[in-house]
């Protein structure tokens, strides 16, 4: 508890007062749910549960949930529900609502689709183009897009057991992709860059991607990497278009040339990737703590990726036909409930999804901001900028230098080596044996209170 308080609170500083429907998924997933299933289904029938899964063997002793198979008892009985339920609802609430969110915003996509293939039609080709205007030929993004399918066919390490289907690969990648960027191009202009529904395109994209793999009998673990595959590029290309469109837009008002601004993009895109894949793959790597209790992946166990660990739900469950149908539609009725009650699903379904642990900080944040608000009104004072006052930009140091240290910190433990010295400093353990776990918890929480004094001591300076 204590690590999730110091590691997450901080992002919730820069949120909106919506937020409460984040937590509200939390407090009924884990107040409300958690008891309930704790109550009604028995020990036994969870474990077998989570042996389906394959995250567990209900035949011997598991030290990651507590499970005795001598008593038929959890130690962790929450987390052992989460895993085995909480999680599948979760998903099925997140599905949905993602696709409200696409049915929703479905009339500005197709028109921004077809302004986009309109500009491209009427473009004059005949009329000299202003140094502002000159951007790269469409023969590019033709010519990449062949190296792109090409590429995918011939790299080694891209899952498909022939060349015909990696090229299918490459094939709905561009499909997909040609939809999604350009309606998360222009969209990005109309509500935002945080309301694009990107998790709702992702989730479309991957549910397409296995009705094709289903269509032609693709079916089975083998097949599920390549679902992610189209997935994950559509969902990196769909969040890279936002962006990119707010670039260009921010060169326009400069008078920046967005022909040279799209090379930059290019060298950028092509840099990162390397620089994240290489950091993913390094923490990625399991300790041998992990590795006893038969953990093969640090990532979505010990390096939370709920984003992720969703899109692999719903593979594994498509592709293999073991996706427990009557969870997910439990999530998904949530979904629709809060909607027909005029109350956004997506952040509610999110919340269901994450832990508690990680959406409460989030949502104290927001209120922190709200109450700075409410006590510059009560003072006639103004409200300070969202972005540019005090309270944010102290807020925004808090992430940055959050993230960093996170990044470095996790970095350390990626390795048995430099995480056992990372070990020598650690002084949780002194701690604890000089005043318990409960103290180091609440100790913890007066960290957390401390900081957030000094953000409101920040936020109410003039």
């Amino acid at each position: 508890m204590a690590k999730s308080v110091r590691n997450t609170w901080a992002w919730g500083i820069l949120s909106v007062l919506e937020l409460p429907g984040l937590v509200a998924g939390g407090v009924m997933a884990w107040f409300g749910l958690t008891p309930l299933l704790a109550t009604l289904v028995p020990p036994d029938v969870i474990a077998a549960q989570l042996d389906k899964l394959d995250l567990m063997n209900p035949l011997e002793a598991s030290a990651r949930f507590g499970w005795d198979p001598a008593t038929h008892s959890f130690g962790n009985l929450s987390e052992a529900i989460y895993r085995a339920y909480i999680r599948q609802i979760g998903a099925g609430a997140v599905a949905g609502a993602g696709f409200i969110t696409l049915i929703k915003t479905m009339p500005t996509i197709v028109s921004s689709f077809k302004d986009s293939l309109g500009d491209m039609r009427n473009r004059d080709k005949s009329v000299a183009t202003a140094r502002t205007e000159n951007y790269l030929s469409l023969k590019v993004v033709a010519i990449g897009s062949l190296a792109l399918v090409l590429l995918m066919a011939v790299l080694p390490g891209m899952p498909g057991d022939n060349f015909f289907s990696k090229i299918l690969i490459g094939i709905l990648v561009i499909i997909f992709g040609f939809f999604f960027v350009t309606v998360a191009s222009r969209i990005v202009g109309i509500i935002g860059s945080s309301n694009s529904p990107v998790s709702g395109m992702t989730i479309a994209t991957i549910m397409g991607t296995a009705l094709v793999f289903i269509g032609v009998g693709w079916t089975g673990k083998v097949y599920e990497p390549m679902a992610l595959v189209v997935g994950g590029l559509v969902c990196i290309a769909a969040a890279n278009a936002g962006a990119t469109s707010q670039d260009l837009k921010t060169g326009y008002l400069i008078g920046a040339t967005p022909r040279y601004q799209q090379l930059a993009l290019f060298i950028g895109v092509v840099v990162s990737s390397l620089v994240i894949g290489a950091t993913v793959l390094f923490l990625d790597n399991p300790t041998a703590e992990m590795r006893a209790l038969g953990i093969e992946h640090a990532i979505g166990e010990k390096f939370n990726a709920p984003q992720a660990t969703l899109m692999a739900t719903l593979i594994k469950g498509l592709l293999s036909f073991n996706l427990d149908w009557q969870f997910v539609l439990v999530g998904l009725f949530f979904a629709i409930t809060l909607e027909l009650c005029a109350v956004k699903s997506l952040s509610f379904a999110v919340g269901f999804y994450l832990p508690l642990a990680t959406t409460l900080p989030i949502w104290i944040g927001g209120a922190l901001k709200g109450l700075s608000d409410w006590w510059a009104r009560r003072k006639n004072r103004e409200v300070e900028d969202s972005e540019l006052g005090k309270g944010s930009l102290f807020a925004t140091g808090l992430v940055a230098g959050g993230a960093l240290a996170g990044v470095i910190v996790a970095l350390f433990q990626a390795s048995d080596g430099t995480a056992a010295m990372l070990e020598t400093v650690n002084m949780e353990h002194s701690i604890v044996n000089e005043i318990g776990q409960n103290g180091y918890n609440i100790l913890a929480v007066g960290g957390f209170a401390l900081l957030a004094y000094f953000l409101m001591r920040a936020a109410r300076e003039k």
